[in-house]
């Protein structure tokens, strides 16, 4: 399962296409040069229960530290995640 990205530099997501169909996606956008607001996750059907949202964020957090960027968690689901995972809290803006 491989989780793929896209950015424009304005807005992203990160996501798992399964036979040409996105089947799970995590969305942000850039508030300046250096933080992004993820905004929302979700996951279908197929991949639910499998820890997909996890990987997703999991994901983000690797591209943020890559980049030197942090985030606002707006997403319910992500802002769980972020206060579950310590390890990931130097990305928290």
């Amino acid at each position: 399962m491989e989780i793929k990205q896209e950015d424009n530099g304005k807005k992203g997501k990160f996501y798992i296409d399964i036979e040409g169909k996105q089947e799970a996606e995590m969305t942000y956008t850039y508030a300046g040069s250096n933080k992004i607001i993820i905004d929302h996750t979700e996951v279908g059907e197929k991949l639910k229960g499998q820890g997909v949202g996890y990987k997703l964020v999991e994901a983000s957090v690797q591209f943020m530290r890559k980049n030197n960027i942090v985030a606002i968690p707006l997403c319910p689901f992500a802002t769980a995640v972020f206060k579950k995972k310590h390890e990931y809290s130097d990305r928290l803006a």
